[in-house]
């Protein structure tokens, strides 16, 4: 079985620039999934739980810029009926 090649550049500059875009590359995907999640009715905790995270850390990273984006955001409660 041959050896599994690492992904990993061997030059010590570009793998940490490949860090780098993969982070900004992972952080524009979520920002574009949470706003598309939010548009369609999720809730806080409903985006906290698929993403892995708390509540109040997706709402403190994400709350000011869907209101600036202009989604309405859900309230607690309004599942209420």
């Amino acid at each position: 079985m041959p050896a599994v090649e690492s992904p990993v550049p061997r030059e010590p500059a570009d793998a940490l620039a490949a860090v780098v875009a993969l982070r900004r590359l992972a952080d524009q995907l979520e920002d574009a999934a949470v706003e598309q999640a939010m548009r369609t009715g999720w809730g806080w905790p409903q985006v906290a739980e698929a993403l892995g995270v708390t509540r109040q850390a997706v709402h403190k990273k994400h709350a000011k810029r869907l209101i600036t984006a202009g989604v309405k955001l859900r309230r607690r409660g309004d599942d209420r009926v």
